[in-house]
């Protein structure tokens, strides 16, 4: 007998930066999103960003590298993570200039895909790839 699928909503991304507050507000001015929430200890910071939040964190707490291990970083400009962060804008080349006129590093400037989809590549404050790119409808 087959069992029913479950299907969960996503609740959180949670990014390991050096600074949480930094990288909040870096979000905001680069992206385009809303702080929804700093925590006084400055350990935890929420983006207003929709059904799904991105919630910072610090890269080494002891609640998190004891159960978890440590939060491992490429070790060079040329080594990415293993998560990419990508967002959804209707005008991809006024998204991309505006990450990159707040302090985003140019990867790879806006380029129409065959598949239909406009794409470009930044790195955030913390070397995190993120990608902005055009919805593909179907």
């Amino acid at each position: 007998m087959a069992s029913k699928a479950v299907c969960p909503a996503l609740a959180y991304l949670v990014v390991y930066v050096e600074d949480v507050l930094k990288s909040a507000e870096f979000y905001a001015a680069a992206f385009g999103y809303c702080v929804r929430r700093v925590e006084d200890s400055r350990k935890w910071a929420e983006l207003d960003t929709g059904s799904t939040t991105i919630a910072f964190t610090p890269l080494h707490q002891r609640e998190t590298d004891a159960l978890t291990g440590e939060v491992q970083l490429p070790k060079s400009p040329r080594e990415r993570g293993p998560v990419e962060i990508c967002f959804d804008y209707a005008d991809v080349d006024a998204a991309y200039r505006r990450a990159v006129e707040n302090g985003a590093v140019p990867v790879s400037a806006p380029e129409q895909k065959k598949w239909g989809q406009k794409v470009g590549y930044v790195r955030d404050v913390d070397g995190i790839i993120v990608r902005m790119g055009s919805h593909v409808r179907e």
